[in-house]
């Protein structure tokens, strides 16, 4: 409810209200340097409630200032010498404001965000979540802030939550008050930091504790009925905090960290100061890790703690100094754990990404303030291997440590970065910020003579040199590329170039190949023999005792497709394996089950009920997708189907969202679909009705 105070002044504020909000940002008169106080949160109403006390600075004499805030309905406020009130997206404060003078003002308010702060589950029968995601510029729409990376402040909060519930949240954690239905966690940061990344969620966690070599508290969350998946989710966390730190040369800058999954994530992760929400997608048991670990994603946002969180970017056209960094850095930690080859090979993957963009045209600076993530994440990441090379490994660890301590809890640009690199080495760098920062071309010969370091990738060029060759003027290259023991990656090519080849010259080779019991040769293998000759089925099945989800997958559904009399041993041999967290191997088996004559006849309602469950809202929206796709390709939906696809054409998550309205698409043009979808009209909410509608 918006409250007015007297109607003289209110038509004035009318007037400052709608003359400054053109303004981009008004920090050239405010600095907010401190918001404390309580936020209670309604999930079933999806609401937030908030009581603040801001802080701030005057920079220049001024009579109006004001917060971001998006759609906030304001309480009656209790600040006499300061009119309050809010707009669609400010809260404005009015007064008599003198320069160098520092206020405060109490915000009490409610709000019902339309995004970054997101209730997951709490209407159905799945993990009951809220949790943030303010990249960018929206930690606003839940909490009065301001969306700019430039002013830094310290945010010190607490949250009240339902009682059997948990808070993760910027800072340490003081105390927790509880009260008979609710619980109050209250938290204190000791430094400022950019308003994007603030963050809370709120679940129910178990929590693991390490402590660094530095003496530093690390917590690991992780969900009750995944538990036993801790240790092989966050294998690793410990040393690269320790890497990190000693390779940085500056210690971590926060009061502690932690990692929390949660469910429907919009992204792989995010680098909330002192506090990493990443996907519940990454959460995986022992043999999940061989193919879809959460080790650089993990190593990725660590890094964030230090570029972006602790030394800020001052505008995008600099941001590759936070993506570029913590792409580069987490390779450095891939280098510690799984060695030189895995690191060049992770350089060469994306530098073919990089020079199929520059050779198209489509090459981007990397300070060009509207790059793809591609350049930002990993030319950024390819710009720092080269200077490295360049200045030398002791030189670029002080020229980092010296701008990071210079710089830190402010906001940098590429210039800053560049000039203590020059103090260092006393190098004159304008070659490089021209090539590698400026110029949209991606720089090839460079990247080549750094794998010419390499003995690894200059044997792995080779081979790859030898794919359109023959197979007779290849063999015996191909032959020693598997050798024992078999490199993974030489391995892997190696047996790609065999795919096309007539299977009885190859058979040799790809005997050998299935015996090197490398699991990425074999996973070759599985991915690229689509038409199994009948000389390696044997060899074949063996795949499916392979310890990877992803050889599973694709060894059931290619064995299954290629000899149709073994399809219920196959079936048998898989049965109970669910996969990845996206059960990825359950639903393909609920599929080839249901359309697989003679195998559990009686038992095929029961397991299309199944199959059709795993689209309802209590799953996570990776599950949700898969089981779409399979019931699409089945051509077979339930009524509930229906629903819940209306339901995802509205979904928080912008890839799941945009699937589910192509699918909705694709069925339209299907009358008996079309009425079904237009009988549903009275039984799902009105946001999701707007699809049908539209048609």
């Amino acid at each position: 409810m918006y409250y007015p105070f007297f109607m003289k002044n209110f038509v004035l504020f009318l007037f400052l209200m709608f003359s400054l909000s053109g303004n981009a940002q008004q920090l050239d008169k405010l600095d907010v340097r401190q918001i404390e106080g309580n936020i209670r949160f309604s999930p079933q109403e999806e609401m937030v409630f908030g009581n603040l006390m801001v802080q701030f600075k005057i920079k220049k004499a001024t009579d109006s200032i004001y917060l971001d805030a998006h759609h906030f309905e304001l309480l009656p406020q209790k600040n006499p010498s300061i009119k309050i009130s809010a707009t669609s997206d400010k809260i404005w404060l009015v007064g008599n404001f003198k320069p160098q003078k520092e206020y405060s003002v109490r915000l009490e308010y409610e709000a019902k965000p339309k995004q970054t702060l997101y209730f997951v589950g709490w209407n159905n029968e799945g993990s009951n979540q809220i949790w943030t995601q303010g990249q960018g510029k929206y930690t606003s729409h839940w909490l009065p802030s301001i969306d700019d990376v430039n002013d830094k402040i310290e945010f010190d909060l607490n949250y009240t939550v339902p009682k059997d519930y948990q808070v993760i949240a910027n800072g340490k954690l003081e105390k927790i008050e509880k009260q008979k239905e609710n619980h109050t966690y209250f938290f204190d940061m000791q430094n400022p930091m950019s308003s994007y990344l603030v963050a809370v969620i709120v679940g129910k966690y178990e929590v693991h504790k390490k402590t660094s070599a530095s003496g530093k508290e690390l917590f690991l969350y992780i969900e009750p009925q995944d538990a036993e998946h801790l240790t092989s989710t966050y294998r690793y966390s410990k040393r690269m905090f320790d890497f990190l730190e000693n390779e940085i040369g500056v210690p971590f800058p926060w009061q502690n960290y932690k990692q929390v999954p949660v469910r429907d994530f919009l992204y792989a992760g995010m680098e909330n100061t002192t506090a990493t929400v990443f996907s519940n997608q990454f959460v995986v048991d022992e043999i999940g890790f061989t193919d879809k670990n959460y080790i650089n994603v993990n190593a990725h946002e660590l890094a964030h703690q230090w570029f972006g969180d602790l030394v800020t970017e001052t505008s995008s056209e600099h941001h590759w100094l936070q993506e570029g960094f913590a792409t580069y850095y987490a390779l450095l930690v891939e280098k510690e754990i799984f060695g030189e080859d895995y690191y060049y090979h992770k350089l060469y993957q994306t530098a073919e990404q990089l020079k199929a963009l520059s050779d198209s045209g489509k090459g981007e600076a990397l300070l060009n303030p509207k790059a793809s993530s591609l350049t930002f994440y990993q030319k950024g990441a390819w710009a720092l291997h080269i200077l490295n090379e360049k200045i030398g490994r002791e030189n670029f660890r002080k020229g980092v440590k010296n701008y990071l301590e210079k710089y830190a809890y402010q906001n940098v640009s590429t210039d800053d970065f560049l000039a203590e690199m020059e103090k260092v080495t006393q190098q004159d760098l304008s070659d490089f910020k021209r090539d590698w920062l400026q110029q949209s071309a991606f720089q090839t010969e460079d990247v080549y003579n750094s794998f010419k370091n390499s003995s690894f990738m200059m044997e792995l060029l080779h081979i790859k040199s030898l794919a359109k060759l023959s197979f007779s003027d290849k063999k015996e290259a191909l032959s020693q590329a598997l050798d024992f023991p078999v490199n993974d990656y030489i391995g892997q090519e190696a047996v790609f170039q065999l795919a096309s080849e007539n299977i009885d010259e190859t058979y040799p080779l790809y005997q050998k190949a299935f015996e090197s019991n490398n699991i990425y040769v074999r996973q070759a293998i599985a991915a690229s023999v689509r038409k199994i000759p009948r000389k390696l089925k044997t060899n074949y099945e063996t795949l499916l005792e392979d310890d990877s989800y992803l050889t599973k997958e694709y060894a059931l559904y290619n064995l299954w497709m290629n000899f149709e009399e073994d399809r219920i041993s196959y079936l048998e041999k898989t049965q109970g394996i669910e996969g990845f967290s996206d059960k990825n191997i359950e639903l393909l088996h609920l599929t080839l089950s249901l359309v697989t004559p003679n195998y559990k006849n009686t038992e095929k309602p029961k397991l299309f009920e199944k199959l059709s469950s795993y689209t309802q809202t209590q799953y996570d929206y990776s599950i949700r997708q898969k089981a779409f796709e399979y019931l699409y390709q089945l051509n077979q939906f339930s009524p509930q189907n229906y629903k819940d696809l209306l339901e995802a054409s509205a979904h928080s998550v912008w890839r799941f969202r945009s699937f589910a309205r192509q699918m909705l698409d694709e069925l339209w043009k299907d009358a008996q679909h079309q009425q079904a979808f237009k009988n549903l009209l009275g039984e799902v909410e009105e946001e999701h009705q707007n699809y049908v509608r539209r048609k």
